[in-house]
């Protein structure tokens, strides 16, 4: 065999270079339109912010620097909102996880229309945000609402409560809907979670006399502990980011009670007009979040990881 035969046997064959292309070819879709939707937005948001820029003034829109973002130290809504945006995390996860933990549990057990069960536990989930909203808005009114009519029943309460008109309980009630609307994420991977388990661990751990307590905190919670760092994760980024049910439910009020950061930045730039102010409070959450995000990355992997 020639020099040449050998060479031309040994280079690539388009068909393999072909194959080898091939994911490529098939990311790409997703990769030009995550930087259209995704990157391009948030570049125009960046550059927005270092403007005055208002649309029922648009003559006067200039150049002003990190002008907003001074602004926004002073701004005593953004603190406020800052506040209650660490407020709504900080309750709506937590009680999502617990929620979805003990729903989890219960349907990983044996018994009659479990299948049911499972199927009917995602509605909250499936429902459109819009419709939860609606829905729950009906729940607290104060003349019609099932929630005052059951308490009053019941004598917890002695008059009807303005569930989404006092400014001291409406944060409180919306973070009462959302977790019943997020429970169900929870409540769907720790069950896939559990359910990969050995039931053998649980049967060692019976037979070394471990008490139901003991098998949960040794078994269960270091078999599901990834699945809940991971899905933690997710939701503290999309109910942090979540204004359609407190949009829909409040608007935002009482006054600025139910005001997050993700809806102040939207209301200041889609009811105010002020895009560059609004695109400054989206740019300061996103880097608080970034922050917060890569501090819980590190920190609960490392957990994980023992």
């Amino acid at each position: 065999m020639s020099i040449a035969d050998a060479e031309a046997l040994d280079a690539p064959r388009p068909r393999a270079r072909g194959r080898r292309a091939l994911p490529y070819w098939l990311l790409t879709p997703a990769v030009l339109v995550t930087l259209l939707i995704v990157f391009a937005p948030m570049l125009l948001a960046i550059g927005t912010s270092f403007f005055e820029l208002v649309l029922f003034r648009p003559k006067a829109t200039h150049f002003i620097g990190l002008g907003n973002f001074v602004a926004l130290m002073s701004d005593p809504v953004f603190w406020s909102s800052l506040w209650r945006t660490v407020l709504w995390i900080g309750l709506t996860v937590p009680a999502q996880m617990l929620l979805g933990l003990v729903a989890a549990l219960i349907l990983n057990q044996q018994f009659f229309w479990r299948g049911l069960a499972r199927a009917l536990v995602i509605i909250p989930w499936a429902l459109p945000s819009v419709v939860i909203a609606l829905m729950w808005r009906w729940i607290y009114d104060p003349n019609i609402g099932v929630a005052n009519d059951l308490l009053l029943r019941l004598s917890i309460i002695q008059t009807a409560v303005p569930w989404l008109a006092d400014p001291g309980v409406a944060l409180y009630s919306i973070i009462v809907t959302l977790t019943w609307q997020g429970f169900p994420f929870f409540a769907v991977m720790i069950l896939a979670a559990l359910q990969g388990i050995p039931k053998s661990q649980y049967e060692a751990a019976a037979i070394d006399g471990a008490s139901a307590w003991r098998q949960f905190r040794h078994v269960t919670l270091p078999g599901i502990a990834p699945v809940l760092a991971t899905a933690g994760l997710l939701r503290v980024i999309w109910v942090a980011n979540s204004i359609d049910v407190i949009f829909v439910m409040t608007g935002g009020g009482p006054g600025y009670a139910t005001h997050t950061l993700p809806l102040y930045a939207f209301v200041k730039a889609r009811q105010n007009l002020d895009f560059g102010y609004g695109s400054a409070i989206a740019v300061a959450f996103t880097l608080l979040l970034g922050v917060f995000v890569a501090i819980y990355i590190a920190r609960t992997m490392r957990e994980v990881e023992r």
